[in-house]
């Protein structure tokens, strides 16, 4: 049963992804059509063509492997000067199909005369920069669906002023955790001030040395302002309020960054020993874009950080250096982990649910922001082409000079096969990285 599950998690992750490819190509189909540019070509996947439809002058079409796709356009890079007009290169809007089209096939379509005014490079600037715009913008809304569902519809694990865990142990020196000894007990002298103090597993605490808390961050900011010495702390039990003097203590803690790493500081403050309980809580719908936006940053800043991180996962996967759990994590990755979180024993639907939905609308994100780099393949490439060609013809008005015509994109296709060749090899990288020391949930 637990590998059917895995195995379902996977089908629902290449689906997933499959879904996400197609409507980023669609963003980009829509208005091609919209704006009269002859399209050719609709693909969902790349390999071998396993199910395509002629409807009109377009191609609709499925391949078979689900990891990429592409519309072909005619014309998307202009010819060179003083070429026949009528012969056009022809181009997509994938990143693999492109390096297929371009690096390897390097093939000229000729142009019926009917479509040689519905070519890509002859639209007006803003138009091309929609055209290209369309499919990251997809997987945005895409993404902004996904975390709204997940966030205000199924809700997330959020710790609440509910006691989930009573620490027995005051940590020490040798004791970080404050766990009990070998005889499953700890010393008078080292008891918390929970334990002393009878906090019980459920109790829902009210107030803080006659703060009013209703937050687990609230009730972390009155532990931290109250006085070292008996407290009273104010709780709900069996559904009465119950006033308990806790003997507050400070001890010297670790420091965690951001991600809950240890940085190897340490600091003195109040200590109670409990931990919250977690409880599956809502949103309001107007908390989803402050949420995307601080994911937004995080993820830039990862792609600025790309090279690092890939060198750093080269190191990991090939020497006997464990691998961040926060690093780069490829499809074979994201997939195995969708495929364990399908499959957790004991785990209610909802969370599994809330936590795919969850990655692939994180997946949707880093899609739309990695589309946006402005080199070429990708789509900000075309889009910095567009928006230099406009600069150019502004400058020429200004200037009173002729119009200088479209950017030629096509001199940036050395770059674009550079950039094409990196995308496979960090893909190989991720790959390989995920089978030789893949990351689980587990561990």
């Amino acid at each position: 049963m637990t590998l059917a599950l895995e195995v379902l998690g996977w089908l629902i992750f290449l689906v997933g992804i499959g879904f996400s490819i197609g409507l980023h190509e669609i963003g980009h189909l829509l208005p091609a059509k919209a704006f009269g540019v002859k399209v050719t070509q609709y693909m969902v996947g790349f390999g071998p063509t396993i199910w395509s439809r002629h409807k009109g002058e377009t191609e609709y079409g499925v391949k078979a492997v689900p990891l990429g796709g592409y519309i072909r356009m005619i014309g998307m890079y202009p010819p060179a000067p003083g070429a026949d007009p009528t012969m056009l290169r022809a181009s997509t809007t994938g990143r693999f199909a492109t390096l297929i089209d371009d690096a390897r096939q390097q093939s000229l379509e000729e142009v019926t005369p009917d479509a040689v005014d519905r070519v890509f490079y002859k639209l007006p600037v803003r138009k091309r920069i929609v055209v290209m715009l369309g499919g990251p913008t997809m997987n945005l809304i895409l993404a902004f669906v996904l975390f709204t569902i997940v966030l205000c519809g199924i809700g997330i694990q959020t710790a609440t002023t509910k006691v989930g865990a009573v620490v027995p142990c005051t940590p020490t020196a040798t004791n970080v955790e404050g766990t009990l000894n070998a005889n499953g007990a700890c010393a008078p002298s080292t008891k918390t001030p929970a334990a002393i103090g009878g906090l019980l597993v459920g109790d829902k605490i009210l107030s803080v040395a006659g703060t009013p808390v209703t937050t687990w961050p609230e009730e972390q900011a009155a532990i931290k302002a109250a006085p070292v010495g008996d407290v009273p702390m104010v709780v709900e039990r069996d559904g009465r309020e119950v006033t308990l003097t806790i003997p507050m203590a400070a001890v010297e803690r670790p420091i965690y960054d951001a991600n809950g790493k240890d940085t190897g500081q340490k600091e003195t403050r109040n200590f109670v020993g409990i931990a919250p309980a977690a409880e599956r809580q809502t949103v309001p719908v107007s908390t989803v874009p402050s949420y995307v936006w601080d994911l937004t940053t995080a993820s830039v800043q990862k792609i600025v950080t790309l090279p690092v991180r890939m060198w750093d996962l080269m190191r990991q996967t090939f020497t006997s250096e464990p691998r961040d759990r926060d690093g780069i994590v490829g499809i074979v990755g994201a997939g195995r982990i969708t495929g364990e979180a399908v499959a957790l024993e004991n785990t209610p639907v909802l969370d599994k649910t809330a936590f795919v939905l969850g990655l692939l609308a994180g997946l949707n994100l880093f899609l739309f922001l990695f589309n946006l780099v402005p080199l070429l393949p990708l789509d900000g490439g075309h889009v910095a082409g567009a928006i230099w060609e406009s600069i150019k013809r502004a400058w020429a008005r200004v200037r009173r000079r002729p119009d200088p015509g479209p950017v030629d994109t096509a001199k940036a296709l050395p770059l674009t096969y550079a950039m094409s060749v990196a995308l496979v090899i960090m893909g190989a990288i991720t790959v390989l990285a995920d089978l030789i020391k893949p990351i689980t949930l587990g561990g």
